[in-house]
């Protein structure tokens, strides 16, 4: 990497590899500026691989009157549907349930109205149809299994949903192709400073061998961009604690099960006494969460209770026909949205409008918003970096361009879809799995196709997931950073929480095939799928456990592999 052992140093060193850290190395990267990323495990690691992967304006934050923050969100919506990522983003619908006769419909329909209306305003396409009242009657055909006696009607509205762990693998490949240097498993340990101003960092290789040359590392930038999310406090330390962001971890946590289970052509959005409860479709799955409750645990692994689940349970049971329970879960995550701290706010009150300061000379920080506007956000700590290249060495920046730049795999992916079914009769595949491969690679398909063509066991169906091919695990290897069985398990797929296994069935296939790719020896195989089963098993034992201290100490006796 640039800025390493006598090399010229960066203009911008970004630090955090969620969706904020490499947002903002994408716009720092395309405006002109020698560009470094750093993350201590893997790119989506943490809050970016666990939300309830919404592309959303955020319904509630107009009752919060958050106009602004409801449209900025839906206006970045539209530029990723239909400009910057239709390969990976797509609209989804939803029944907003009306229980009050009278005066509701009007309430809501106004509020969705204006919804719409934000959405249609500024400088991309729309990209959803628009919302529409529907009558109890009409509810009960589109969805059967949702308990219509309770209610007066729906109303339906679209928003737009995405795999939030491959948005951010996507958005830092497309910063790599342009020149970014992007480096995993490095944690940064301390700042360089010169007199008050900061001028790099000092960081450690956590996969070097201990004791080898390249294990500590110091890395000089003109400009440090902090991005580290729920560790923002904990950086602002190795600064002095000097700094004005205070972010509170706030836990949601998720439950997955089959897409049988529900009977519906729509997701739900129903309100519960703290916030709102979600039922979003999932290729085959139902995605249902979340919650919202305040997190001082152990932050790399934060765990979901047996209170967690109920919780989710009771409520999604209450509007439900044929009730769920713990039986029909096939997967549980828990993630952390990093939230500016309120005064005395209930963490479901704390706006997700996300705040840029530079604490002291070189070193930017930003903290809040939601992964919607990763892409302003990542501008705005680029706009306040370039003020201070500017002031100390007189570099001028060109406005950022992220709003025409589009990831990589939008541009072929219209073309391809196009032409799924000649891609299918040439690679021996069914259409339904071309399908599941433009939505996730676009046009990005050619490579694992290539793939498949060139070695034809991998165009088999992965044992124990068999959602997913052989080829995708070694095209997370080869293409896509993959270091670590979970890395491919937990984020480059989703088997993890799409199957009721959790995916130790399919964990020593994928081990065998990234072993052929890394070069590991039996040995080293074994101890990934080792580190895999039991870090499963620990997590199911967190969600046994009734209270957040006892899931906490379940889950963190298994550490990462690192």
């Amino acid at each position: 990497m640039a800025g390493v052992g006598g090399q010229p140093e960066l203009d911008v060193l970004v630090v955090g590899g969620g969706i904020v850290g490499v947002g903002t190395a994408l716009d720092a990267v395309t405006r002109g500026l020698s560009t470094g990323l750093l993350e201590q495990r893997d790119i989506a690691s943490g809050t970016s691989s666990r939300s309830s992967k919404l592309v959303h304006g955020g319904l509630r934050y107009l009752e919060m009157l958050d106009f602004g923050l409801v449209r900025e969100a839906l206006q970045e919506r539209g530029l990723l549907l239909t400009r910057l990522a239709p390969h990976l983003v797509r609209p989804v619908p939803f029944l907003y349930p009306l229980t009050h006769r009278g005066w509701e419909r009007p309430y809501v329909g106004a509020g969705l109205m204006l919804y719409d209306g934000m959405a249609m305003i500024g400088k991309s396409e729309m990209g959803v149809p628009r919302h529409r009242h529907l009558f109890r009657r009409q509810v009960a055909r589109i969805a059967p299994d949702f308990k219509t006696e309770t209610i007066s009607g729906a109303i339906k509205y679209y928003d737009c949903q995405v795999d939030d762990a491959r948005l951010a693998l996507t958005i830092a490949r497309t910063a790599a192709a342009n020149g970014a240097h992007v480096a995993t498993r490095v944690q940064v340990t301390g700042f360089l400073r010169e007199g008050e101003r900061v001028v790099g960092v000092r960081a450690r290789d956590l996969e070097a061998p201990p004791g080898s040359p390249g294990r500590d590392l110091e890395i000089r930038a003109r400009v440090v961009v902090n991005a580290a999310g729920v560790w923002t406090d904990e950086i602002q330390e190795m600064v002095g604690g000097r700094g004005s962001l205070h972010v509170q971890a706030s836990k949601g946590i998720h439950l997955v099960v089959p897409r049988d289970r529900i009977r519906s052509e729509a997701g739900f959005i129903v309100r519960t006494e703290k916030s709102v409860l979600f039922v979003i479709p999932w290729g085959r799955h139902w995605i249902i969460g979340t919650t919202d409750t305040p997190w001082s645990l152990d932050k790399a692994h934060p765990a979901a209770s047996r209170a967690d689940i109920d919780y989710i349970l009771d409520h999604v049971n209450a509007i439900l026909r044929e009730p769920l329970d713990h039986e029909d879960v096939e997967g549980v995550y828990a993630g952390l949205r990093p939230l500016l701290s309120g005064e005395s706010e209930p963490t479901s009150r704390i706006s997700r409008e996300h705040t840029v300061v530079t604490p002291v000379p070189g070193l930017v920080m930003i903290a809040g918003g939601k992964l919607t506007t990763y892409r302003v956000m990542g501008r705005d700590a680029v706009d306040a970096a370039a003020h201070s290249l500017k002031t100390t060495v007189d570099l001028t920046v060109r406005d950022s361009i992220t709003d025409r730049v589009p990831l990589i795999g939008a541009a072929d992916w219209e073309t391809r879809s196009n032409q799924r079914v000649l891609l299918a009769r040439r690679s021996g595949l069914h259409v339904a799995r071309i399908d599941h491969l433009l939505g996730r690679y676009g046009g990005l398909v050619d490579d694992v196709l290539d793939l498949i063509a060139t070695r034809r066991t991998l165009g088999v169906p992965l044992e124990g997931a068999e959602d997913y091919l052989a080829a995708e695990v070694v095209y997370a290897v080869t293409h896509e950073g993959a270091r670590h069985l979970d890395d491919v398990l937990t984020r480059r797929t989703r088997i993890s929480i799409e199957t009721f296994d959790r995916g130790v069935g399919a964990a020593p296939v994928a081990a065998r095939l990234m072993a052929a790719e890394l070069g590991w020896d039996p040995a080293r195989t074994a101890e990934e799928v080792d580190h895999y089963l039991r870090r499963v098993e620990a997590e199911r034992q967190s969600q046994l456990m009734p209270t957040d201290q006892e899931a906490d100490e379940a889950r963190v006796k298994v550490a990462d592999i690192v």
